[in-house]
C-alpha cells in the first residue's frame, strides 16, 4: 500500500485531484457521508499529508511519517484479503484503488484521476480461412511475459549453470555475488506481448468447424500512464508459487508506437456472423457429456452427482469432473436430481483464490472459469489455465466484439513514447511473504520509499522491479 501510494501521488492527475483543487475543509463539507468512511476525503487527507510537506521534516525523536490507519480501513472495508494483515500483490492493491476511486467519482470524468492510466487492448484474431474478427476491451495495466530464452547473458549462465552444478556435487554452495540472473530486455518482453499466438480450438464461422487461429494483440489507445506488470510469480514444483530470479534491462525512454492496433484494414474480411458461434451454439439448459458421466459412475459415484460434475466443469473432461466432484461430496443436494432451471445457479468463487490467481497475471474471468472446473484448489485451477489456453483466447466469432463501456469514451490517447517515472519492486521469494519499495523519480532525481524511510537512491535497481510506471512525452 505504501509503496503504490507513494507512486500514485506522485502522478498529476491524483495530485491535482486530492491536494491542489482539494483543501482539506472543501473535502469534509462535500462528504456524502460518515467522513472516516468517505473514500474522497480519506484520499484528500493522505494526499495533504504525503504532500504538504508538514510531516516530512526532520524532528528530535526522527522522521516518524504518517500512518493512514483509517484510509486503509476504508479503501480494505470490502476486500477479505487487503481488510486481513497478510502479504498481499501490489498489482492486485493497485487495481483495486483504481476500481474504489473510480467508484467514488461516478460520471465525472474531469474529477476521475484514474481516466489517464485506462486504455483499449484490441486483440485481432484470423482463422484459416483468411477471414479476421476483432475483440476490444478496456484495462489499466499490461502484464508482460518475461522470456527467458531472450537473456542477452546466455553465454554467463551456461557458464553459472555449470559451475553451479560442479559445486553442488561437491555439496558446496554458490555465494551470492557469484549468481548470475538473466538478463531481458523490455523490449523482448513488449514483443512477446503484441506478437502472434495460435488459439487451438477456435469456432470460425467461415469454416463451421473448430480450428487453429492467430491471435495478435495490440493497443487502440495509449493512456498518459503506462503500468507495466512483469510476470514474475509463477507456479513452481509442487505447485507452489514462486517468484523468476531475473533482472529486467528497462530504458529510460520506450517508444510503444509499434503497438498501435487500428482495426479493421482494408482488404480484411470480418468473420461472419451466425448462431453457431461462440457459445450460442450452447442449449439453453447445460447437458452433462455421458462419457464423463459414464465413467464417473463406473468408479461408484451417484449418477446425478456426475452429471452436476460435467456440467459445472463445462465438460471439460473427467480429471476437471472428478475435482469439482470430490470438493463437493459434502453438498446436501450432491445426490439429487438436477433441477430444471434453465441454467444452473453459479458456484461461489473465494476471492482470495480469485486474486491470487490474478496476480500470476492470468484474466479474471479465465481465473473464475478455472476455479469453478477444479473446485476452488488453486493448484487445479493454475493447471487448468495452462492446459486450456483457448480459455484465455476465448473470442467469439462474430465479427467484432466491443466491451468498451459508454464511461470509456473519454480514455486519452497520444503519443507512444513515454518516460519511467517510477518503479515498484518485491523483495522476497513468493507473494506470500517480503516487502515492496517504490523508487520515483522526484525534481530530476531518483528517490526511494521504504513505508516512512525516504532517501535518494545511490545504486539505482532499475532492473529489479515488479511494476513500472511510464508517463507520456509531450509532443
Amino acid at each position: 500500500m505504501a509503496s503504490v501510494m507513494q507512486v500514485m501521488f506522485s502522478t498529476h492527475p491524483f495530485i491535482s485531484r486530492y491536494f491542489e483543487k482539494q483543501s482539506l475543509k472543501a473535502a469534509f463539507a462535500i462528504s456524502q457521508a460518515d467522513p472516516t468512511l468517505d473514500l474522497n476525503m480519506q484520499m484528500t487527507k493522505l494526499a495533504h499529508g504525503m504532500l504538504s510537506g508538514k510531516y516530512s521534516a526532520p524532528s528530535q525523536e526522527g522522521q516518524e511519517g504518517i500512518r493512514p490507519r483509517m484510509f486503509k480501513s476504508v479503501i480494505a472495508a470490502s476486500h477479505p484479503e487487503f481488510s486481513s494483515m497478510r502479504q498481499q500483490d501490489a498489482l492486485e492493491f493497485y487495481h483495486h484503488l483504481i476500481d474504489k476511486v473510480e467508484q467514488a467519482n461516478p460520471g465525472n470524468h474531469e474529477l476521475n484521476p484514474c481516466t489517464g492510466f485506462k486504455f483499449i487492448i484490441e486483440e485481432r484474431v484470423q482463422c484459416p480461412s483468411g477471414k479476421v474478427s476483432y475483440n476490444q476491451h478496456c484495462d489499466n495495466f499490461l502484464t508482460l511475459s518475461i522470456p527467458l530464452h531472450e537473456a542477452t547473458n546466455k553465454e554467463q549462465l551456461e557458464a553459472f549453470h555449470e559451475k553451479k552444478a560442479a559445486m553442488d556435487l561437491d555439496g558446496k554452495e554458490v555465494s551470492k555475488e557469484e549468481i548470475v540472473r538473466p538478463r531481458v530486455p523490455l523490449e523482448a518482453c513488449l514483443a512477446s506481448f503484441s506478437g502472434g499466438e495460435e488459439v487451438p480450438e477456435f469456432y470460425s464461422t467461415a469454416l463451421n468447424s473448430k480450428t487453429t487461429a492467430i491471435k495478435t494483440t495490440g493497443l487502440k489507445t495509449f493512456p498518459d500512464y503506462l503500468v507495466l506488470q512483469m510476470r514474475k510469480f509463477v507456479m513452481g514444483e509442487g505447485w507452489v508459487p514462486k517468484k523468476l530470479d531475473v533482472y529486467i534491462d528497462v530504458p529510460d525512454i520506450i517508444d510503444i508506437s509499434h503497438m498501435r492496433s487500428n482495426g479493421v484494414q482494408p482488404g480484411e474480411e470480418l468473420l461472419p456472423e451466425g448462431a453457431s458461434c461462440g457459445n450460442k451454439a450452447e442449449p439453453a439448459r447445460p447437458v452433462a457429456d455421458e462419457d464423463i458421466v459414464s465413467q464417473l459412475a463406473n468408479i461408484g459415484f451417484n449418477y446425478f452427482a456426475c452429471q452436476k460434475a460435467a456440467i459445472n466443469t463445462s465438460n471439460a473432461g473427467l480429471e476437471e469432473a472428478m475435482n469439482w466432484l470430490l470438493s463437493h461430496t459434502q453438498d446436501p443436494d450432491i445426490n439429487e436430481p438436477i433441477s430444471q432451471d434453465p441454467m444452473p445457479a453459479e458456484d461461489t468463487i473465494d476471492e482470495a483464490s480469485l486474486q491470487t490467481l490474478v496476480s500470476f497475471g492470468f484474466p479474471e474471468d479465465v481465473s473464475r472459469m478455472a476455479l469453478k472446473a477444479s473446485g476452488g484448489n488453486i493448484e487445479r485451477a493454475t493447471e487448468w489455465v495452462f492446459s486450456h489456453p483457448e480459455a484465455s483466447s476465448s473470442v467469439s466469432a462474430d465479427s467484432s466484439t466491443n466491451n468498451v463501456k459508454d464511461d470509456d469514451s473519454h480514455i486519452s490517447d497520444g503519443s507512444g513514447r513515454y518516460k519511467l517515472m517510477a518503479f515498484v519492486s518485491h523483495m522476497g521469494t513468493s507473494t506470500h511473504c517480503g516487502h515492496y519499495v517504490a523508487h520515483i523519480l522526484k525534481d530530476g532525481r531518483w528517490t526511494i520509499f521504504n513505508d516512512n524511510k525516504v532517501a535518494a537512491s545511490v545504486d539505482l535497481p532499475k532492473d529489479m522491479g515488479y511494476l513500472y510506471f511510464f508517463q507520456r512525452i509531450s509532443s
